[in-house]
């Protein structure tokens, strides 16, 4: 009888364990994003994308651990205060920056798995599918005009010196 006992406790433990390292996956995801990029790079020498990301499943997992991928580099998402808001963010040099759109693939747990297994064995990373797929678009950073100020008040005060002179010129000769 004790014996009974002691399998029916570690089966049930085993139960409990299983159950609560058991990842949640988020059902249905419906996404809606806000999106940052630096837009005058003047005096910067990084562009920053931040993507700010509220995600709502259809079964109400709050809390949902996510990792995001982009352009191969793989990042975790930042959980806000809210539960189902995340932030996602990097930052590029700014000679290296592109403009265009920017696919931010989101995993959760069992995905984020899934692509490590991918990029570890040297498998295509685009055959494991994300819980979903948002776009940053990124128009572009000014980066100034292009020609400074000081050389245009350098060549006007050139201009003005040049034509005072031969003005003069012409009233003496």
């Amino acid at each position: 009888m004790a014996g009974t006992r002691i399998v029916v406790v570690s089966v049930l433990l085993a139960v409990c364990a299983f159950s609560c390292a058991r990842a949640d996956s988020c059902g249905k995801p419906e996404v809606t994003t806000t999106t940052y990029t630096t837009q005058d790079a003047t005096v910067l020498t990084n562009i920053a994308y931040i993507a700010e990301i509220s995600l709502k499943c259809s079964n109400a997992i709050k809390g949902l651990p996510l990792y995001a991928e982009v352009n191969g580099k793989i990042l975790t998402a930042a959980r806000t205060s809210d539960d189902n808001r995340y932030q996602v963010s990097w930052t590029e040099e700014v000679k290296k920056a592109r403009t265009g759109n920017f696919n931010v693939n989101l995993f959760d747990e069992e995905g984020y798995t899934t692509l490590r297994k991918a990029i570890r064995n040297g498998e295509d990373v685009s055959s494991v599918k994300p819980l979903v797929s948002v776009t940053l678009n990124h128009p572009g950073a000014y980066n100034g005009p292009w020609v400074n100020s000081e050389f245009m008040a350098a060549a006007l005060a050139v201009v003005v010196w040049y034509s005072a002179y031969t003005f003069r010129n012409k009233l003496l000769f």
